[in-house]
């Protein structure tokens, strides 16, 4: 997406995120109905106080988010990328 290479399925630490892009420390997250179970949402709160810990940003979407709401999907990761843009131009 704008020429940022996002990888799928890779590995960061002791988890997988769905896509992730180096460049951009941007870990996205596709989550199903079983994310609404109590076990799976502190499974998914640990993946992502570790994926910051290693310095990643994570943007967590719904299947129905993807699927219904494509462009609004899309507009919350370019969003994510004007103020990275724009932080790493203040730096």
């Amino acid at each position: 997406m704008r020429g940022y290479d996002f990888h799928r399925q890779k590995p960061l630490g002791r988890h997988i995120a769905d896509f992730f892009c180096h460049e951009l420390m941007l870990a996205i997250e596709v989550d199903g109905s079983s994310h609404l179970l109590e076990e799976v949402k502190q499974k998914d709160l640990i993946k992502e106080e570790s994926l910051n810990s290693l310095g990643v940003n994570l943007l967590r979407f719904t299947d129905h988010q993807v699927f219904e709401e494509i462009d609004n999907v899309l507009k919350t990761i370019d969003d994510y990328i004007n103020q990275w843009q724009k932080n790493k131009t203040n730096d």
